[in-house]
């Protein structure tokens, strides 16, 4: 499990997740309550989530900043210790799928693509990163995938996820890089969820193995998991559900 776990897992008080309406969204939040977060923002495009208490639901949309920016500002009076960007696209809404070859490249696809996996999350980071505090542990986490990985890249395919991908990616490892300056204590990370039980998996799901398919609930305890044992020497790079950093 790579060196993920060398530090005392610790629940933050307060957490953002953005995009909790999703499979693996709605989990994390859950799964936050259930450990004793106090205060769990939860992020959505209709202001839609989990019920409870503990949850302080906000609406946002990957593709207008300045619905981000009004999210960020209304939690300045309680700041989110972690900030966990759980949204992704592989199938558009008008049911185009990933590309398996080259011939199907489409730049209008490719820009909606990279919208809502790439630009979106940064704009987030944009937002998010100048409330977290310089002297504290802070976590600034996003979904990301394994496919992201370009040295893994052994079938080619799926294109525009491929690249979105690993463009979040890098931008993550510029985060980490420029965060450490100041904020020496914070972790910026990717997270690879496995092959998780959700909508974005669902039309894909027919081929896996047996046991590949993970529950959303599975999965956010993993996730949280790994995040709980991360370090500011790991911040910058993508870890899977195991702990187990993921190629560049």
């Amino acid at each position: 499990m790579d060196d993920v776990g060398q530090t005392a897992a610790r629940t933050p008080r307060t957490a953002c997740v953005f995009g909790a309406s999703g499979g693996i969204g709605r989990a994390l939040c859950e799964a936050l309550a259930a450990a004793g977060c106090e205060r769990i923002y939860t992020g959505s495009r209709r202001g839609e989530g989990p019920e409870g208490a503990a949850f302080h639901p906000f609406a946002f949309d990957l593709t207008d900043e300045n619905t981000i920016a009004a999210a960020a500002q209304a939690m300045r009076d309680d700041l989110p210790e972690w900030v966990i960007v759980a949204t992704g696209v592989l199938t558009l809404a008008d049911g185009t799928g990933p590309e398996r070859t080259y011939k199907r490249l489409d730049p209008a696809t490719m820009a909606q693509v990279f919208a809502l996996n790439t630009i979106g999350p940064a704009l987030i980071a944009k937002h998010m990163l100048p409330l977290m505090p310089r002297s504290e542990r802070f976590v600034f986490a996003a979904l990301s995938a394994r496919v992201g990985s370009i040295s893994d890249n052994r079938l080619g395919g799926w294109h525009s996820y491929r690249a979105s991908k690993a463009a979040l990616n890098m931008l993550l490892r510029n985060f980490a890089l420029e965060m450490a300056r100041t904020h020496p204590l914070g972790v910026v990370a990717g997270l690879h969820p496995g092959t998780v039980d959700s909508a974005l998996s669902q039309p894909f799901q027919s081929g896996l193995a047996q046991g590949q398919l993970t529950a959303p609930e599975a999965a956010a305890a993993n996730l949280l998991g790994v995040l709980s044992g991360l370090t500011p020497a790991q911040s910058g790079r993508v870890f899977d559900f195991r702990g187990d950093e993921v190629p560049a």
